[in-house]
């Protein structure tokens, strides 16, 4: 059954916790990677992803629905004959398969030996009380990061549980209309000059969506994209809110640079999916879809990743819970920082952490040097 809808505006919430040292201080070293950097040709940046072929596209839904153990998901995209069978079997995350520590001195390492002094880690955690369940905060401790930023919380912002606001951090929270689906936070160690939720469109923030901290050298929004939905229900509405997006981005970019992050639901080059023929009428890798990401970037901005790393493979943020995605690497890389052209001399590096579960997604490390 669909999801009840609640009469409420979305709403917002903010946590005070006490602040640290200043994040812009304590530099930090990192190790030597040896990923080339080379410069994309035009056809390749207009098209640089790819989505699972023979995995359904990912579709958003709530704790209402039933669960993803028990329902497995069609698949809107036409098959080729690149598919391999992959088996049906397969089963969500548990605490148990989680490890019991996480090695702290291994998430302060960059993959290149240059010094860092400010990271911010995104992750879609897929529901807020499940990702607590299955240790989140185990990570999160462990990453230590200077803002952290999540998507899908799936929980009003009124029923947050307490123990998500980690000491040491301002939380700020936004949910939507409907119970249990949509919903961002941010945590940060520095309390921000200011908080602002949605894009001040009544249209378009109902569904929690959209929030933005702004920051002395920057403006960071954490965003959850809407998706297209399975056989493209919502493709029209979607491209309705890239439209406004790409406004407000130009907005503040008008004012000072921007870092933009969150799942942003489209995987922008074939190279950014495992399978991207047989998805090219698949949510998050339509032509439509692929097409607004590149105009965003045409306005001044960049893929952080794919600018470090242009032609690293089989590199995915996203996998489906079915047959067995996760451990074949049949992904999607939907999660992203992007940023202004100007803080690319700031830019150290951007990490996928790939490793750590707990969600269908995995978190994204950004790390930066500012003097």
């Amino acid at each position: 059954m669909p999801p009840k809808k609640s009469k409420r505006k979305a709403e917002s919430s903010v946590s005070k916790s006490p602040v640290v040292k200043d994040p812009f201080s304590a530099s930090k070293r990192s190790k030597k990677d040896n990923d080339e950097v080379i410069t994309l040709d035009k056809d390749e940046n207009i098209i640089e992803s790819t989505l699972d072929l023979e995995i359904s596209p990912k579709v958003e839904e709530n704790d209402t629905t039933k669960s993803r153990k028990d329902v497995s998901r069609e698949d809107d995209s036409e098959k080729n004959d690149e598919e391999v069978i992959i088996e049906k079997s397969s089963k969500k995350t548990t605490k148990e398969d989680l490890p019991s520590k996480y090695d702290q001195e291994e998430f302060k390492k960059p993959s290149n030996d240059k010094e860092y002094n400010f990271k911010i880690v995104s992750w879609n955690i897929n529901g807020i009380r499940a990702w607590l369940d299955k240790g989140g905060l185990d990570y999160l401790k462990a990453e230590d990061p200077d803002i952290f930023c999540c998507q899908e919380t799936k929980c009003d912002k009124s029923k947050i549980p307490p123990k998500a606001s980690l000491p040491g951090y301002f939380s700020y929270w936004l949910s939507g209309d409907t119970q249990g689906y949509s919903g961002v936070g941010l945590m940060t160690k520095q309390k921000p000059i200011k908080i602002s939720y949605g894009m001040n469109l009544k249209k378009h923030d109902n569904e929690g969506r959209v929030v933005c901290a702004e920051y002395e050298k920057f403006y960071l929004i954490n965003t959850y994209i809407p998706n297209s939905g399975r056989g493209l229900v919502r493709l029209s509405y979607r491209m309705e809110w890239e439209v406004e997006f790409r406004k407000y981005l130009a907005n503040l970019e008008s004012e000072k640079p921007v870092i933009w992050t969150g799942d942003l639901n489209v995987a922008h080059n074939p190279i950014d999916i495992k399978n991207p023929n047989s998805n090219l009428k698949s949510a998050g890798f339509t032509l439509e879809e692929r097409e607004c990401f590149t105009k965003i970037l045409s306005d001044g901005y960049f893929d952080s990743f794919r600018y470090l790393y242009p032609k690293k493979t089989d590199a995915f943020t996203y996998w489906s819970y079915f047959r067995n995605a996760r451990e074949k690497n049949v992904g999607w890389r939907l999660d992203y920082f992007v940023m202004s052209e100007k803080l690319k001399p700031n830019l150290v590096d951007n990490l996928i952490r790939s490793k750590v579960l707990g969600s269908d997604h995995c978190p994204i490390a950004l790390f930066l040097k500012f003097d």
